[in-house]
């Protein structure tokens, strides 16, 4: 089974250096969250940015109207449900803060702040970690679909593994400063090479560390590796 170190390396070599990911305050990426949910990254981003667009600030939407905030993130879907979802996450946070500013998690040990942060409406083991990795710097390893597919491929994790299990299993391979790596060069993987419904083998960076590759393409049980 290859490592975290190996998967990063050999990937980092077939992709080159990624783009960090765009830091958003917390709470921005908390609602992003709540709206990516069932959809698609494209679509929660259009909702995203038409809810930002729709009012001037966090204490508007935690005013607004069910039906106000469903009309800005129509777009998303599952407009009624998220709506709630993200008026009562608001009430939530701010009842716990004292304001919208979300500071908390940063400071706990981090099994305190997964535990506090997937405490609010709405948020579970996903949204927790990506706001955790990407607006705390905290090594946490939000696992998507693409991640769960990509590990489940390569042996590191079981096919009907939970995501909290994919998770803890994922984030105890790598190392603090590997996870951010470790996350996105998973993510670019099953973007662009192991796909859904076949995955590309005989161009993968891992293949001849993937169990799953010769079961796809048996040619490559074959191959030597380079």
């Amino acid at each position: 089974m290859l490592e975290a170190s190996q998967i990063i390396e050999l990937l980092k070599a077939a992709y080159g250096p990624l783009p960090r990911r765009r830091r958003r305050q917390p709470l921005d990426e908390l609602v992003l969250g709540v709206l990516s949910q069932n959809t698609s990254d494209v679509n929660s981003e259009r909702a995203f940015n038409r809810l930002k667009s729709s009012f001037p600030g966090w204490k508007s939407v935690a005013q607004a109207s069910a039906a106000g905030i469903e009309e800005a993130i129509r777009v998303g879907g599952l407009g009624p449900t998220k709506a709630a979802r993200i008026r009562a996450l608001l009430d939530e946070v701010r009842q716990r803060e004292g304001s919208l500013d979300l500071r908390t998690p940063g400071s706990l040990p981090l099994g305190e702040a997964k535990s506090w942060l997937e405490s609010l409406p709405g948020v579970g083991p996903k949204t927790a970690a990506v706001v955790l990795l990407f607006s705390f710097d905290r090594p946490a390893m939000p696992v998507d679909t693409h991640v769960h597919r990509v590990a489940w491929r390569l042996g590191l994790i079981a096919q009907k593994a939970s995501t909290r299990q994919a998770q803890e299993t994922l984030e105890a391979m790598a190392s603090p400063e590997q996870m951010y790596d470790f996350h996105v060069y998973l993510i670019a993987q099953g973007r662009r090479v192991c796909v859904a419904r076949r995955p590309r083998c005989p161009e993968c960076a891992l293949r001849h560390g993937c169990p799953s590759a010769a079961l796809y393409y048996p040619s490559l049980a074959a191959e030597t590796p380079a």
